[in-house]
C-alpha cells in the first residue's frame, strides 16, 4: 500500500471489520485532481449494490478553484468499484446476511500510483461494544502515559 489520502476514521469505531478488499474506481480528471490536492472526506460514505455493480455513494471530493464548470464533477456523486466478480459475489453475499455491511476504509495511491479504495465487510457495534473500546484506548493511553513519565 502506497501514499493514504484519506481514512475513515468512524467506520473502525462504528464497525467490527471483518475482511478487507481493495477496488478500482471510475473517476474522470477534475476528481483525480482533486484527490491529489487532498480534498476527500470519506466520513458518511457508504457502500451500495446497483444492478449488481458496487458504487460509492456521498464521498466527498471536493473541485479545485481552477478547473473550468464545464469539466468539473459533482461532489458528493455516485461513484463506480471497479471488483472481481469473485469479490463482488462474496460481498453481496455477506450483506445479505443480517447485520453486515460494506464500508469503505480508506483512499490510497498505490505502489504504481493508481487510487484505490479498501472496502472491507462489517459487522455493526452495538453502543456497550463502543463504550468497551474507548474505555480499552483510555487504559492503553494512560499505561502509556505512566510508562513515559516512569
Amino acid at each position: 500500500m502506497g501514499e493514504t489520502i484519506a481514512k475513515n476514521k468512524k467506520a473502525y469505531h462504528d464497525y467490527f471489520i471483518e475482511e478487507k478488499f481493495e477496488a478500482g474506481l471510475v473517476l474522470v480528471g477534475s476528481e483525480v485532481k482533486g484527490i491529489r490536492a487532498n480534498r476527500v472526506n470519506l466520513k458518511d460514505s457508504f457502500i451500495r449494490f446497483v444492478q449488481g455493480e458496487a458504487f460509492l455513494f456521498n464521498a466527498h471530493i471536493g473541485r479545485l478553484e481552477t478547473t473550468h464548470h464545464y469539466y468539473s464533477h459533482e461532489e458528493r456523486g455516485s461513484r463506480k468499484l471497479l471488483l472481481h466478480k469473485k469479490q463482488l459475489a462474496k460481498m453481496i453475499k455477506a450483506v445479505e446476511k443480517d447485520g453486515y455491511t460494506i464500508v469503505p476504509l480508506q483512499l490510497y495511491f498505490n505502489d504504481r500510483n493508481i487510487i484505490k479504495l479498501q472496502i472491507a465487510i462489517a459487522k455493526g457495534k452495538q453502543l456497550h461494544d463502543k463504550r468497551q473500546d474507548l474505555k480499552e484506548k483510555d487504559m492503553k493511553r494512560d499505561i502509556e502515559r505512566s510508562m513515559k513519565d516512569y
